[in-house]
């Protein structure tokens, strides 16, 4: 786009902001119950509809990859309900600021223990926080700057520069501060450098370039940038996530709650702390950054399979392949045995991670990118 095509399109913003806006105005008069049940409605119709067949095949399949073990009912049905939860959390946005104020905030989000956060948080080293597209990616940080932390928050700016300067002053009024990805690798490490914690929603598809960790049984590129800036800063990397309740859902047995938590129809999540490790982790191992970005890849899959309703299925995230599949190369034997390496890979899973490089590879020499549908 030209500059001055630019010029005449931010005519638009500001109006644009005003009818968006006005348009989150609906769920506030329907009530949270009533929107988020006509918010999944709308979701579960365009998720089946005919304009996004392909998006949720493609869901489809990659839910054959995770679980395996389900039939294909089950697969069709949690890859629709990826649309619901992503429409619910276009509901849940319009009346959230309101809901979630300094006061207020514990009525709707329950906590598991956070005790590891915390101290991780109130100690002298910036804390890096690592999240993925499941459950309400936005509020885990939404609520630990309520309780007083201050978070830098990585995130892609909406088109509409207006809006998008709205929701980043709503979210800084809160102590959130929203950093553009596009100048995250220059803007993090100085918010790091001053001691503010950062957080990433980490699961998103690193290209060629990135590293090439475990993931559902499958090579996942992931991006370098997360676990480098945790290396420069020596960052204790904590993993967790935001996840809904369900109505009539009691909070995990040990889950703190205050009295009166969530009332009929509102906001109802916990909190939950899947991993929490530091540089005293990592540097034990000769690759210690494709440590760490496997031990983060794997706290992510332990976040979807605990609600695996809540993510969202249709993104490409093996969509780039490791160098040994774009050249046409056994699987590396240095590969393997970072592989192996790693705490928690037992035999079986390292085999099946081996044989489905195998079938990627074939599939990459026989079906190269350019012939791919898209």
């Amino acid at each position: 786009m030209t500059a001055a095509a630019a010029s005449i399109w931010r005519v638009f913003d500001t109006p644009a902001k005003t009818l968006a806006l006005g348009g989150l105005t609906l769920p506030l008069v329907l009530g949270p119950e009533r929107a988020v049940r006509l918010a999944a409605a709308i979701g579960r119709g365009f998720g089946s509809s005919f304009i996004n067949r392909k998006r949720l095949q493609r869901g489809v399949e990659h839910l054959r990859e995770a679980f395996p073990d389900l039939d294909e009912v089950e697969h069709r049905r949690l890859a629709l309900s990826a649309y619901e939860h992503i429409f619910k959390l276009g509901a849940e946005f319009s009346f959230a600021p309101r809901l979630l104020t300094e006061d207020a905030w514990p009525r709707h989000i329950a906590l598991t223990d956070v005790s590891a956060p915390v101290r991780a948080l109130l100690g002298s080293r910036p804390v890096t926080l690592i999240t993925g597209h499941v459950g309400n990616w936005e509020l885990i940080g939404y609520a630990l700057a309520l309780m007083g932390f201050p978070i830098h928050a990585v995130y892609r700016p909406i088109d509409n520069r207006a809006l998008d300067g709205w929701m980043r002053e709503t979210r800084r009024r809160r102590g959130l501060t929203l950093v553009s990805k596009w100048g995250a690798v220059r803007d993090i490490p100085k918010a790091m450098a001053m001691g503010n914690a950062a957080g990433f929603v980490a699961d998103q598809n690193g290209g060629d370039r990135g590293v090439f960790v475990p993931y559902f049984g499958r090579l996942c590129s992931t991006y370098k940038s997360v676990g480098l800036m945790a290396m420069q800063f020596e960052s204790p990397i904590v993993c967790g996530f935001a996840r809904r309740l369900k109505p009539g859902e009691a909070v995990p047995p040990g889950t703190r709650a205050q009295p009166g938590f969530g009332g009929p129809g509102s906001l109802r999540y916990v909190a939950e702390i899947v991993d929490a490790f530091g540089p005293e982790d990592w540097n034990r191992y000769p690759d210690p950054l494709f440590y760490l970005t496997a031990r983060y890849r794997r706290a992510m899959e332990v976040m979807i399979r605990r609600a695996p309703e809540q993510y969202l299925w249709m993104h490409r995230v093996w969509r780039a392949r490791p160098p040994h599949e774009r050249l046409d190369k056994p699987f590396p034997a240095a590969l393997k045995e970072k592989l192996a390496w790693l705490p928690w890979m037992t035999t079986e899973e390292l085999e099946r991670i081996i044989e489905r490089s195998e079938r990627d590879r074939v599939e990459y020499r026989t079906n190269p990118p350019k012939k791919r549908k898209k």
